[in-house]
């Protein structure tokens, strides 16, 4: 199989672009390769628009309404599908601030069970509620701060200022857990470890590269053997694409690694990561990127809740039932989580016991900490 790797909404470090909000990337795959057999339609289809390459954004949905036809035809021909997947940039920031401040194992005052279950993601949706997007801005800005002082200077008053507004939380559990976790983390702001030390690290924390994950493990998904991958084509630009080779070969050298995470946890499956090696190609080489930056504009253009002209529907349509798509934002998680939790079975007096066991022992470890 053959793989085209777009994105759009980039921003780099800035997640706070009211303009970019989202960071999106689209995958267009094919038992062929498109950049040769798809290369005369497209040929055409410039020809007919008077452009010398199909840029969607640029030609919009008069010009993909003028070419339909070679589009169409591509599509009937080849049978490509088109994956997406969404990065919230201005969760992405609070998320980070979770999985540091609440990382149980540098956080004492977070339960094992509050960080490794399910149950992390009934505490960042909390804690999420107490964010604004000031706060959310100033976490980021800490979080890639390579000033160790002034990350933990900042993290102290952020900390603060989220501890005055715990008591809005409903339930009596929650105010005391995300308030002794951020409390902790106020007076020992020091073991947090919370900011980045170099700019290649902060590179990797961006909305970007977690996307990237997303497209990885959506390649192995759809090939299913490592070796099925033929050529892995990335739109080249120049910030990013070293840190997504890394990645790549990293997830390349791990593949027989188990990554257990905790009970309940969905676990990281890098058995299918494909062998094949990047190839980073300018979007004016490869007719594959043509047309997945047509694609990843016009799902772009439903996400945004655009009307299509129904002349585009035939290129749209086909993908609906085809297609993937992913998002990693707070309204995303707490929708996936709360109907797993709300459908998991009642349990029997004997697992009760036992969990009542489970959690008076991480409690009692937790309280323990916080003493201390």
């Amino acid at each position: 199989m053959y793989f085209f790797v777009d994105e759009s909404g980039h921003t780099g470090t800035n997640l706070f672009d009211e303009n970019q909000p989202i960071l999106n990337y689209g995958v267009l795959s094919a038992k062929t390769n498109l950049d040769v057999l798809a290369a005369p339609k497209v040929r055409a289809a410039r020809k007919k628009l008077g452009v010398k390459r199909l840029h969607a954004n640029e030609i919009g949905f008069g010009g993909l309404v003028q070419i339909v036809d070679e589009l169409a035809e591509i599509q009937k021909k080849y049978s490509p599908r088109f994956d997406l997947y969404r990065v919230a940039k201005p969760d992405h920031a609070i998320i980070c601030f979770f999985d540091q401040v609440f990382d149980q194992g540098m956080n004492p005052a977070v339960g094992w069970i509050g960080y490794w279950t399910p149950m992390r993601y009934v505490y960042l949706g909390k804690l999420a509620f107490l964010f604004d997007d000031d706060l959310a801005r100033r976490a980021w800005e800490a979080r890639i701060q390579l000033n160790d002082a002034k990350a933990e200077s900042e993290l102290k008053s952020i900390c603060g200022e989220l501890l005055g507004r715990v008591h809005v939380l409903p339930d009596e559990r929650s105010r005391q857990v995300i308030g002794d976790a951020l409390r902790w983390a106020k007076d020992h702001p020091e073991k947090i470890h919370y900011n980045c030390k170099t700019k290649k690290e902060v590179l990797t924390i961006t909305p970007n590269i977690i996307g990237f994950q997303f497209v990885m493990h959506g390649i192995a998904g759809r090939t299913k053997n490592p070796d099925h991958a033929k050529r892995i084509v990335v739109d080249r630009q120049s910030q990013f694409n070293k840190a997504q080779k890394a990645l790549a070969e990293f997830y390349d050298g791990a593949r027989d690694v188990p990554w257990l995470v905790g009970p309940g946890l969905p676990e990281m499956d890098l058995s299918n990561i494909p062998r094949a090696p990047l190839s980073f190609v300018a979007g004016t080489d490869s007719v594959g990127l043509e047309l997945v930056d047509v694609y990843l504009w016009l799902f772009k253009q439903i996400m945004d809740e655009k009307r299509l002209p129904p002349e585009l529907y035939p290129i749209v349509n086909p993908q609906l039932r085809r297609g993937i798509t992913d998002e990693i934002s707070i309204n995303a998680l707490n929708s996936k989580w709360s109907k797993i939790i709300q459908e998991l079975p009642e349990p029997t007096e004997e697992q009760l016991a036992k969990a009542k066991e489970m959690t008076d022992l991480d409690e009692a470890r937790r309280q323990n900490a916080i003493r201390k």
